[in-house]
């Protein structure tokens, strides 16, 4: 991981930890329409990322548009997730407990397929993963509740932060072929 990348993954999760705090400190209503616009603006600069990245590399590459997919899909993904903000909350509730259980599905899974190669920590992501699932069901628990579904999604927030920090300063191994 280069010098940028752990610092671009200290800085989100930096941001990450102050709009936590924000949430927890300050509960409203107004919290759910903050929350879709800061998710639709990272799906959105994501997406544009890897169509970008497309076109100016992965069309070489074997497997490149599978990269321009993934971008088209994320950035409908955020569109769709700005369309969220006039929506009543419950929706928009509903929508961050499937993010967060499909979330913790693939980081499963990716943790047992880290597992059985060669990869490196996969304990990790499995946590990680099990962590997401646990903060889905509680915040379906506490649907009816807004506070509490807002707490408990900040510290969901406040829990990723940490480990994209952490995962910022860990050791990465890279093949390199010859």
């Amino acid at each position: 991981m280069s010098g940028f990348q752990r610092i671009r993954g200290v800085l989100i999760g930096l941001v990450m930890l102050i709009v936590a705090i924000i949430f927890i400190v300050y509960p409203s209503e107004d919290v759910y329409t903050l929350i879709v616009a800061i998710l639709a603006l990272g799906l959105a600069i994501a997406g544009i990322r890897d169509i970008i990245f497309y076109f100016r590399m992965a069309r070489h590459m074997i497997g490149g548009k599978m990269i321009l997919i993934q971008g088209a899909i994320i950035f409908d993904y955020a569109i769709l997730t700005g369309a969220l903000a006039s929506v009543p909350k419950i929706y928009i509730l509903l929508y961050l407990i499937g993010i967060h259980a499909f979330s913790g599905v693939v980081e499963i899974l990716r943790a047992m397929e880290a597992k059985n190669s060669v990869e490196g920590p996969w304990k990790m992501k499995f946590g990680h993963g099990l962590v997401n699932l646990a903060l889905a069901a509680a915040c379906l628990i506490f649907i009816r509740n807004s506070n509490t579904a807002i707490m408990i999604y900040s510290i969901g927030l406040i829990y990723s932060a940490i480990m994209r920090i952490f995962n910022a300063f860990q050791r990465t191994s890279f093949i390199l072929i010859q």
